[in-house]
């Protein structure tokens, strides 16, 4: 177990070093000079100014150089200064951050209950319009755009019913934004339960128990959802990364103040020390949940081989 742990530690350590070489060269793969494309919408930017900005940033040294100097300030815990505004970027993502991560784990708690039920009950009655039903709903749920689905419930609920708000930072105004986010991914949730909980039922021991007369609730949670679980996990992991990048469109949707709406602010305004420190940060957490996936993947499948 412990081997199986380091392995996948190590495998994390390294993903996050590719990471961070990707996001310091990042700059570079800017046709021009990045430094001029930063200020081309101030006025009266003088060439010297210019110069010490590169300077400050280390542009005017050789890459490999450069790459040192970005390290030895992400470690310190310095993720340089915005170009608007001049103000720490570690302290503006870690402001921000805290909505985004509320957001995505609303949005991922929607997707799970609506998921796993709609999964579940088209399982259980497969073959039947109730489970032709559900995956229709599914595939059209998938299909939808956030955008889309954020300005009809926008509409529907704030503007027609008036009973949630459209934007602020309160919990009323959360709803709105985490049904969106969530109902898109519900519908994949939903299709690998059913997938999953089809393939269970289908299993030796679930008949042996419904053969011995076991309560339905007793074989429903203990022998088929349980056993169920792996793929559902896993594939929950793969939802939090999704939900994260969807957060960026549905926070600019609904004016919900995260990094997600953080980072669109810095790429419209070439802020590339903010856009650096977002795709580090948010590269950061991906790994993490896909560490942490990966773990709870191995307990709950002891089938799963350490080595």
């Amino acid at each position: 177990m412990w081997k199986y742990i380091v392995k996948r530690v190590l495998l994390s350590v390294v993903t996050l070093f590719i990471t961070t070489i990707a996001v310091a060269y990042l700059i570079h793969l800017i046709p021009g000079d990045p430094v001029r494309l930063m200020y081309a919408q101030s006025q009266g930017t003088t060439p010297e100014q210019l110069e010490l900005v590169r300077q400050n940033l280390g542009l005017d040294r050789p890459i490999h150089e450069q790459y040192v100097m970005f390290i030895s300030k992400i470690v310190r815990g310095d993720f340089g200064r915005t170009i608007r505004g001049d103000q720490p970027v570690l302290d503006l993502l870690l402001t921000r951050l805290p909505n985004t991560l509320l957001l995505t784990v609303a949005a991922l708690l929607v997707a799970i209950v609506i998921g796993i039920s709609l999964g579940f009950i088209a399982a259980y009655h497969r073959g039947k319009w109730l489970d032709t039903g559900t995956i229709g709903l599914a595939i059209v749920g998938i299909s939808i755009p956030y955008f889309w689905l954020g300005l009809v419930l926008m509409y529907v609920f704030s503007m027609q019913l008036k009973i949630l708000p459209v934007a602020g930072g309160t919990l009323s105004s959360l709803i709105l934004p985490a049904v969106t986010l969530g109902i898109s991914n519900a519908a994949m949730i939903a299709r690998v339960t059913r997938s999953s909980m089809i393939e269970i039922f289908n299993q030796d021991y679930v008949r042996t128990a419904w053969a011995k007369g076991l309560p339905k609730s007793v074989i429903l949670s203990r022998h088929v959802l349980r056993s169920g679980l792996i793929p559902i996990v896993s594939m929950i992991g793969l939802q939090f990364a999704f939900l994260m990048g969807g957060a960026i469109v549905v926070e600019n949707v609904f004016a919900w103040n995260g990094i997600g709406r953080l980072a669109i602010e810095a790429i419209r305004q070439r802020d590339y020390p903010m856009i650096q420190g977002f795709i580090l940060s948010f590269a950061t957490i991906v790994i993490f949940i896909s560490l942490a996936v990966d773990l709870l993947y191995a307990w709950l499948d002891p089938r799963i081989k350490y080595d």
